[in-house]
């Protein structure tokens, strides 16, 4: 009787080299997850993206990544790596000497917003948001499209849930920063 193979575990650098650098999946636990993804998760993640850049491009306030930014910065999880819709590194943090132009960025972002899409588990998102906390994120947005809603999370394990009639601040991530909810989910043709 032949003895079965089994394969090696999959290593944050075997992501780099995989096609489209391991776009779609984290590597948690060591276990490859695919992320779940919609269009209007997506649509919202732009929006917020957009957003967030126009505001930092003004002031030289940081860099904003898009969906899809790779991040290796888990004290609980070292080798793994995880992959936020939106963040933002402040340039105080990150300047332009040591930025990071390859691989997995090991500078854990300032703010991150996880997109819930419908195939989400509340328990992933959940994960995923104590994770990014625990690496030393300042605040993490998680918005739901579904309910047209944000809920923010904030390093010092307070939070707030605000609607679509709220406005949306980075808080001292950010100072300045606003946005009405309420248009990060608007569809063409609705109020402005």
């Amino acid at each position: 009787m032949s003895a079965i193979a089994i394969p090696p575990p999959v290593t944050a650098n075997d992501l780099l080299t995989m096609p489209d650098e391991g776009q779609g999946f984290e590597l948690v636990n060591g276990e490859l997850r695919e992320i779940n993804v919609s269009k209007e998760s997506s649509r919202v993640a732009g929006r917020i993206c957009t957003r967030l850049d126009n505001f930092c491009e003004a002031r030289d306030a940081g860099y904003v990544y898009p969906e899809g930014t790779s991040y290796r910065c888990f004290p609980d999880d070292p080798k793994g790596t995880r992959r936020a819709d939106v963040s933002f590194i402040a340039v105080d943090r990150m300047p332009a000497t040591t930025y990071e132009d390859e691989g997995h960025c090991t500078t854990a972002p300032d703010l991150v917003v996880e997109v819930v899409s419908p195939n989400d588990l509340s328990e992933e998102v959940e994960e995923k948001r104590d994770e990014w906390l625990a690496a030393g994120v300042k605040l993490v947005w998680v918005v739901s499209p579904a309910t047209r809603s944000v809920r923010i999370h904030r390093a010092d394990g307070s939070s707030a849930l605000l609607r679509a009639s709220d406005s949306l601040t980075a808080e001292d991530v950010l100072p300045g920063f606003t946005c009405p909810v309420s248009q990060l989910f608007r569809l063409p043709g609705e109020p402005r």
